[in-house]
């Protein structure tokens, strides 16, 4: 869990694996509507370092090699404000994949190495 307390007097206490699979990274939100990849077999998944950027997001290094991710301020306050319903969003979109939030990952980048949207 990483706690986090604002100036609004909010203290919010956040899932690492809610930060993992709602990452602000285009690897899980893709570069725009739709594309966004469902992450999986994250319920495990760890901050092992958490860096300051500016003095406007942290970023977090998970324990399974994810860390493109900023996290503004603003983002982790929504985060917190909205964590029930974004949570049920997460499970409601795993059960209409078919696919248990423990299933490992498929796939990754396509052939080529490249996301979809740059791909030749």
């Amino acid at each position: 869990m990483l706690e986090i307390g604002f100036d609004d007097g909010q203290t919010f206490r956040l899932p690492f694996e809610l930060l993992r699979v709602y990452s602000p990274s285009a690897e899980v939100r893709g570069h725009g509507p739709g594309q966004e990849v469902l992450q999986t077999g994250k319920r495990e998944v760890g901050i092992v370092d958490l860096q300051l950027v500016g003095h406007y997001a942290v970023q977090p290094v998970f324990s399974d090699g994810h860390d493109s991710g900023l996290y503004t301020w603003e983002m982790l306050h929504d985060l917190g404000m909205r964590q029930q319903a974004l949570w049920q969003d997460y499970l409601d979109r795993l059960n209409a994949a078919g696919v248990d939030r423990d299933a490992p990952m498929k796939g990754g980048a396509p052939a080529g190495g490249a996301c979809a949207s740059h791909g030749h």
